[in-house]
């Protein structure tokens, strides 16, 4: 029996900090005159009051937060956030509609990046604040700050957090999953407020500094600019972008030793090392092939070709330049390059790394298992033999997400969308990456769609951010079994 008196709690807490954050927009339009107080005064109010009425609801108790609950709580938090996330937008009139308003908001709250605006720089300025806050809520994921104060609802959190994060790794910071929390909330804290104070110093005005930092360090990819990062054609501005988008797809396990100086851990991780060879080695391959559209200026080549590569491969989504333009088989790279994702334990969507590492490891030891068919050949990383349940874990995860990305494809193909744009849409949004192919390419945006491919795709983008088994779960008759 599923205990709904401690997942009402949780929801409350989720839209009492919601709108909470919320309210921090108002002296964002006070102080630009913007016109959007209100919108943001009345939805922050509606969201905590509800917060509000799901803490206090009188439900039967139950034994705490186990796993069952653990994932309702984190598939119906996500979406108690989204659908108030969408009352700024409709409140303020800037997405009219619901579904739109929808899809922008399930966009930023998973860090797509997706967008249906199509003029950015014209919106209210509290609104866009909001919309980039919506990102750096998702970005570590609002569960895991709640994980941290959970002493103040008498219940644990360990549930939580492994549904939040379901990947292949389990390592830990400290060993108690609220000190765990709140370390990678310092982590994530830190390096944003870092980045906003290197934005300042290379010259970008504070507005823009704060959304930019907020964006970045979620991997998500909304800007204040029409043309992203492209407006900022500056080494000085881009090159610690491309830093920080670097930093927030490693996995924060891996950072946080790194800040300790042990050097020698960070090394030992096989993702670690495998993520700098693959983004140093497209970049300068992807360079070179670029190098005359650019009129042979190298340092100008490398540097886009390395912004669009991490911005890719750390499902980032910013834009720097239209690769679309860079011809048929850099573009195929770029979109192939959708589908891996940065390292597990980060802020970045997708696959992850750490997953094709394993698989590709385990089809080259299985060449040497049919050589000798009675050998142990254990496949390992990091030095640790990777246990059988993990593997065909992520064997049935890649399997499911091929799976999804065909269907996904198929059901846009029958909306009307043309081949490249169906496939664009659904790598990009069930990959949480922003910009796809086709008609939503890296110069396009997705408010041409119809709403029900907008619902759809938000759909996808909800499944891509849990990581598939987190919402799937639900729909399984096991879940709801009694025991």
């Amino acid at each position: 029996m599923i205990h709904f008196k401690p997942v009402a709690q949780v929801i409350g807490v989720l839209l009492l900090l919601t709108g909470t954050l919320m309210l921090t927009g108002l002296p964002v339009s006070l102080v630009f005159k913007s016109g959007d107080g209100m919108a943001l005064l009345y939805s922050g109010l509606i969201t905590c009051g509800v917060g509000a009425l799901f803490w206090i609801v009188r439900l039967p108790e139950g034994n705490g937060i186990r796993k069952r609950e653990g994932y309702l709580i984190v598939a119906l938090g996500w979406l108690a956030m989204v659908l108030f996330g969408t009352l700024p937008y409709l409140f303020s009139g800037v997405i009219p509609l619901w579904s739109d308003a929808f899809f922008e908001t399930v966009s930023g709250m998973t860090t797509t990046g997706a967008t249906v605006l199509t003029d950015i720089e014209s919106t209210p300025r509290g609104i866009l604040y909001w919309r980039s806050l919506t990102q750096w809520i998702g970005g570590m994921g609002i569960i895991v700050l709640t994980v941290a104060i959970f002493p103040l609802l008498g219940i644990g959190g360990i549930e939580l957090f492994v549904a939040e994060a379901p990947g292949p790794t389990s390592d830990k910071i400290h060993p108690r999953i609220r000190e765990t929390a709140r370390r990678l909330w310092f982590i994530y804290l830190g390096l944003t407020g870092l980045l906003i104070l290197v934005l300042l110093a290379a010259g970008m005005n504070a507005y823009d500094a704060v959304n930019h930092a907020l964006t970045t360090m979620a991997t998500g990819g909304f800007s204040t600019k029409n043309a992203s990062i492209a407006h900022y054609d500056q080494a000085i501005i881009q090159y610690p972008i491309i830093f920080f988008m670097f930093l927030a797809g490693t996995n924060y396990t891996v950072i946080y030793y790194g800040l300790q100086g042990k050097l020698r851990r960070v090394w030992q991780s096989d993702e670690f090392r495998a993520y700098i060879l693959l983004v140093l080695g497209l970049s300068g391959l992807i360079g070179w092939g670029i190098l005359g559209q650019y009129g042979g200026d190298l340092e100008l080549a490398f540097r886009t070709s390395l912004f669009q590569v991490v911005s890719i491969i750390t499902t980032t989504g910013y834009v720097s330049a239209d690769y679309s333009q860079w011809g048929t088989g850099l573009t195929m790279v770029l979109f192939i390059l959708m589908f891996i994702g940065a390292n597990a334990g980060s802020t970045s969507g997708g696959i992850k790394l750490v997953r094709h590492l394993v698989f590709v490891k385990n089809s080259f030891l299985e060449f040497k298992r049919l050589i000798h068919p009675r050998a142990i050949v254990p496949l390992k990383l990091n030095g640790k033999v990777v246990a059988p349940r993990i593997l065909t874990h992520i064997i049935i995860f890649l399997l499911l997400y091929l799976l999804l990305f065909v269907l996904g494809s198929l059901v846009l193909s029958f909306m009307g969308l043309d081949f490249l744009t169906a496939i664009g849409a659904t790598a990009t949004s069930l990959g949480n990456v922003g910009p796809g192919i086709g008609e939503v390419g890296p110069v396009d945006n997705f408010a041409w769609l119809p709403w029900s491919a907008k619902v759809f795709l938000a759909f996808l983008m909800l499944l891509g951010r849990l990581e598939i088994f987190t919402i799937l779960v639900l729909f399984s008759p096991y879940f709801w079994k009694s025991n």
